[in-house]
């Protein structure tokens, strides 16, 4: 699973994930618009599955605006983890869509195959698909610098829907051209089955990073020895064990024991874990701590059902 990206308060997070929200859904209706006008002058059937792709992008695009926006409200009596999750769920709903698009979409093209049919205004329909693979390009380029600096779980499922697109809008312009030029009518519904099997393959790593966070995967090994090597690079802290992370939307929750010498006093102790909380939040901001000072030595077994069963649960 993708590790929220350090160096970003929740409120810089937030208005990043706005902006970039807000412009893949003006880059949906924009696309939706032009290619229901080019399908019907052209009646192109890999045309019909590339505007039914961007319909549905439109609504996933509408749904993540209002994930993103939702995720980064703060804490409230009622959810005091935050709602960051909201993100995972709008990916969800995401991946859904795109599955829905696939199944449609290969309906159609195989249909197109049983009977072929001429295209109609194919110099319109290729303009259309130019414009659509170059808007949807910059779309990506622009989350993907997003991305560098978020990690958002929604804007991830959202540009690898856009992905996927750029792919099917490709392959559906070599097909209306390939039609069009060569006069062979089963190669627009050919280039329809290769955007269907696309969305399909996308609709696939949406889910499962999406899944992946609402069952709180652990964070990446890389990030966990980061958090551990900033908690112990102070001297006066021997050990660290019972590790837990998981994200939530723009948020990460970590959870974690700390060994320290038994004969520091309480303010001491309370010293040592402050500074370590703060050397961690540096890192990353938008964490949600919290530390179990242990004894070292003279620590009894404890954690309940989680406690460590020396099967790797220490780190």
């Amino acid at each position: 699973m993708t590790a929220p990206a350090p160096g970003l308060s929740p409120a810089e997070t937030a208005v990043l994930t706005r902006r970039i929200t807000m412009m893949s859904v003006a880059t949906a209706a924009t696309l939706s618009a032009i290619k229901l006008a080019a399908w019907l002058a052209s009646d192109s059937t890999a045309l019909l599955a590339s505007m039914a792709d961007s319909i549905l992008d439109l609504v996933a695009s509408l749904a993540t605006f209002w994930a993103v926006r939702y995720a980064a409200e703060p804490p409230d009596a009622e959810h005091r983890f935050g709602h960051g999750k909201a993100e995972a769920f709008a990916s969800l709903m995401q991946a859904g869509l795109v599955f829905a698009s696939a199944a449609l979409i290969a309906r159609e093209a195989v249909g197109d195959f049983v009977g072929p049919h001429p295209l109609r205004q194919e110099g319109w329909a290729i303009a259309v698909m130019v414009v659509s693979t170059g808007l949807t390009a910059l779309l990506i380029s622009a989350q993907t610098r997003v991305l560098k600096q978020t990690s958002s779980v929604a804007v991830s499922g959202d540009r690898a829907h856009y992905a996927s697109d750029l792919a099917s809008n490709i392959i559906a312009l070599i097909g209306i051209a390939a039609s069009a030029w060569l006069g062979v009518n089963g190669l627009d519904a050919g280039a329809a089955l290769a955007v269907a099997a696309l969305l399909l393959w996308g609709a696939i790593g949406v889910f499962r990073e999406a899944s992946n966070q609402l069952m709180d995967r652990e964070l990446p090994d890389e990030a966990r020895a980061r958090i551990v090597g900033l908690a112990t690079s102070d001297p006066r802290v021997t050990d660290v064990h019972q590790l837990r992370t998981r994200a939530s939307g723009p948020y990460v929750h970590m959870q974690m024991h700390m060994d320290l010498d038994p004969e520091l006093t309480l303010e001491a102790a309370h010293e040592v874990v402050v500074a370590a909380e703060k050397r961690i939040l540096e890192a990353f901001p938008a964490a949600d701590i919290i530390i179990h000072a242990d004894p070292r030595g003279r620590a009894e077994p404890h954690g309940g059902a989680f406690a460590e069963d020396g099967a790797g649960t220490s780190q």
